[in-house]
């Protein structure tokens, strides 16, 4: 695994570099601790917002085509995206390219214009993306689950906002929120690939500029739940989305990483427990899979799939004798070591990508008290044994923590019933 370096800049951003000698690309990163659980009820969805304002123009690049066009001459891959708990700005070139590469995202996030003309424009193109999201149940059961989970909170509201929100946003909502989160208090920074000296250098010429910030912290999130939840969004379609899952574990905490590998065994891979169950031995439903989010102050695991809505109730019988499975069973020797290779081979393909890479250490330093390492992330799964599974699962699977979102033209309370282990 390759090494990486922090180096504190004279106004604290932390500058992370991961060099991979001869790689033929590198990707600079630069992520902001701020994100929707950082909003209001009046400005939720205003992190998301912000993030498509950096690519309309800036006082040395004027327009979305003159930075796009610049962008698109470096040959490479560009995007941003934003999360509940932190916003990310990459570029991913031939390494050579790197540093015109950060000239250009610096300029973005220092130098924007935030027209009021292109606000209003945007607010047409959010809208469609929101409603994206809706039309597609696969992705929108997501933000059902966690607002079944954290309701009417900022944990629980959708990072893209409401209707109501995008359309009222004006200027000024911008640069407020913009100085207050975006700057040295809240920046990380990371390199990672082909990088050289130079591209070192000339990063933190570029993160010199960035200003202290008044930067807010957001909210903590407040574990309370004393019986299962159901949540519905009623949609004419036909198949039942559905995302049935427990709370967990924020990042960091003794039991992530055992929670990690039971969801690998539940339903992370085409021989995962559930996969072969809901769809090999019993046809109901094409996509089956378990995941897992660990966020700085709570975390869950889920398993979504899409069924039939006459063998809804079928499904999550199945999901639930597979939860209860793992609190009572312990999980074969064979298993056991065909989940921790799977997620270990899984893990190395993926940092083969400096954007992965880049990735990776953007998250540890955010959302951990100290940068783990994908070796040393291997070496705590190596370690966790059958033992140790039954006994996170008899820890997590519990009917007070049992949440089970619904999209489809279905009732919750007909589930109410059947939700419980």
């Amino acid at each position: 695994m390759n090494k990486y370096k922090v180096d504190i800049l004279s106004n604290k951003i932390p500058l992370i570099t991961v060099p991979i000698k001869g790689a033929p690309t590198a990707t600079a990163l630069i992520v902001i601790k701020t994100g929707s659980k950082y909003e209001g009820r009046r400005t939720n969805g205003l992190s998301h917002f912000l993030e498509h304002m950096f690519f309309k123009g800036t006082t040395r690049r004027p327009n979305t085509l003159s930075l796009s066009s610049e962008l698109d001459s470096l040959g490479g891959e560009y995007n941003a995206f934003t999360s509940k708990e932190f916003t990310g700005y990459w570029v991913k070139v031939a390494a050579p390219k790197i540093r015109a590469a950060l000239d250009i995202v610096g300029d973005m996030l220092l130098n924007s214009l935030f027209d009021e003309a292109e606000i209003e424009r945007e607010k047409g193109v959010i809208i469609e993306e929101l409603n994206m999201y809706e039309d597609n149940p696969l992705m929108h059961v997501e933000d059902v689950f966690e607002s079944c989970l954290y309701g009417d909170t900022p944990a629980g509201w959708e990072t893209i906002g409401t209707k109501e929100n995008i359309r009222r946003f004006r200027r000024q909502d911008f640069i407020r929120y913009f100085r207050s989160q975006y700057g040295a208090r809240s920046a990380y920074v990371v390199l990672a690939g082909g990088i050289k000296e130079k591209d070192k250098r000339a990063a933190m010429q570029i993160l010199a500029n960035f200003p202290i910030n008044d930067w807010h912290h957001k909210l903590a999130v407040k574990e309370k739940q004393s019986a299962p939840r159901i949540k519905v969004a009623v949609k004419k379609i036909d198949q039942v989305n559905l995302s049935l899952g427990v709370r967990a574990c924020p990042i960091d905490h003794a039991e992530e990483f055992k929670i990690r590998l039971l969801a690998i065994i539940l339903g992370g891979s085409m021989s995962s427990r559930l996969f072969i169950n809901l769809r090999e031995r019993n046809g109901l439903a094409y996509y089956v899979r378990t995941l897992t989010e660990f966020y700085s102050d709570s975390g869950y695991l889920t398993t979504q799939a899409g069924v039939p809505i006459v063998k809804a109730e079928a499904a999550i019988k199945i999901i639930l004798a597979e939860y209860k499975r793992l609190t009572t069973e312990l999980v074969s020797a064979a298993e056991l070591r065909r989940a921790k290779d799977l997620l270990q081979g899984k893990s190395l393909l993926q940092l083969e990508a400096t954007d992965n890479l880049a990735n990776w250490y953007a998250r540890q330093a955010i959302l951990r008290k100290k940068i783990m390492t994908p070796a040393e992330f291997l070496r705590q799964i190596k370690k966790i044994t059958a033992a140790d599974l039954k006994d996170t699962a008899q820890k997590i699977f519990i009917n007070r923590g049992l949440n089970l979102a619904l999209i489809g033209r279905v009732q919750g309370k007909k589930f109410k019933r059947i939700l419980k282990f």
